[in-house]
């Protein structure tokens, strides 16, 4: 797989950060070439446009935006998925990291 760019949503960013440097050494271990990144659902819009974003991933905190992510992200053909609230609590990056890349492989296939 070639380098893909993961983009977590959160309301602030601060506890996705965490999240985003546990992944970034689950990506490692796996040899996987990711960038992953964390921003604030504010700040969401201009990341996109200025970014290539291959799968987005919401924090559980702004699941209530996961419809709106969706029709604005559908056209792109970039999927959005909300975080499993157990995988996000536990800081679990390997399973985030998971859920990310199995998202990638369903839009390719």
């Amino acid at each position: 797989m070639s380098k893909s760019t993961i983009m977590l949503v959160c309301a602030a960013g601060m506890s996705t950060s965490m999240l985003v440097t546990k992944m970034q050494n689950a990506a490692k271990e796996k040899g996987l070439d990711a960038e992953i990144l964390a921003v604030a659902a504010s700040e969401a819009d201009k990341k996109l446009a200025s970014q290539t974003i291959d799968v987005v991933l919401l924090g559980p905190q702004v699941r209530f935006m996961a419809k709106q992510f969706q029709e604005k992200l559908e056209p792109l053909k970039i999927p959005v998925e909300v975080i499993n609230m157990a995988d996000y609590g536990m800081m679990n990056g390997a399973k985030v990291l998971e859920q990310a890349v199995q998202m990638m492989e369903a839009k390719v296939g």
